[in-house]
């Protein structure tokens, strides 16, 4: 239920702590762009702007945090908002995007496929 009424995926994980990602894989069956840490399945799913968003982050405990907030924070503001209430068209071309390219990829056919 949190998903269909979702406009964007947010994730914010510390690195390297991802566990499987699958509700963001879920998201982008349901044509949810992502914002997050380049971990996990993102780090294979993101393409900047096509499928969502990456947050710019060092990985190092000790200094990610506030660098990550700032890289948040400055996509939010930079691209995510302006895309989202700017420029609709591009905004429904992402969802297509994270549809078609990210629900095609992260499925069970893959899963599968790998355990053989």
């Amino acid at each position: 239920m949190l998903i269909c009424g979702a406009d964007l995926w947010l994730n914010t994980p510390r690195k390297p702590e991802e566990a499987s990602g699958t509700s963001g894989m879920k998201a982008a069956h349901n044509g949810v762009p992502s914002l997050s840490i380049l971990d996990g399945w993102w780090l294979e799913g993101c393409i900047e702007g096509i499928t969502g968003w990456a947050i710019d982050s060092p990985g190092d405990a000790e200094t990610s945090d506030k660098q990550d907030s700032a890289s948040l924070y400055d996509k939010l503001e930079s691209a995510i908002i302006p895309a989202y209430y700017m420029n609709r068209d591009n905004w429904i071309n992402i969802m297509r995007h994270s549809i078609a390219v990210n629900a095609s990829f992260f499925n069970t056919h893959r899963w599968f496929s790998n355990m053989s």
